[in-house]
């Protein structure tokens, strides 16, 4: 854990999507602690005509949702916050403007995680 969900406007080069994965893992690691073998990022892109960012159609945005094991104090999610804000802006070039990061605290009964466990049964 975590697990990100990450969404961004359509036109992104191959090289600047490996360097956004790349960026984003290792803000997570240095925000947060979470060790690199537990990180999860799913990247999608949206095309410009599905988008909608303060009334203009096609604006370049990203969303980012991140699910997290309960417990991280405020100082460390406002830290991942604007750690992947900036991940993504030196990516993609998408202003941290508009970027927008939703954190979710999954308590540790409610989330699998490798062997098929609990994170509480896991230790985590």
């Amino acid at each position: 854990m975590p697990i990100l969900n990450v969404q961004i406007s359509q036109g992104s080069s191959a090289l600047q999507k490996t360097a956004l994965l790349q960026k984003m893992t290792q803000a997570v690691v240095d925000s947060v602690g979470a060790p690199l073998a537990s990180i999860r990022i799913v990247l999608q892109e949206v095309p410009p005509e599905h988008v909608i960012v303060a009334g203009e159609v096609g604006k370049e945005m990203a969303l980012v949702t991140a699910n997290l094991i309960e417990g991280r104090t405020d100082a460390l999610k406002a830290a991942l916050i604007a750690a992947l804000a900036n991940a993504i802006e030196q990516a993609t070039g998408i202003s941290t403007q508009n970027v927008r990061v939703v954190l979710y605290d999954i308590p540790k009964t409610d989330l699998g995680v490798a062997g098929g466990r609990t994170a509480l049964a896991a230790g985590r």
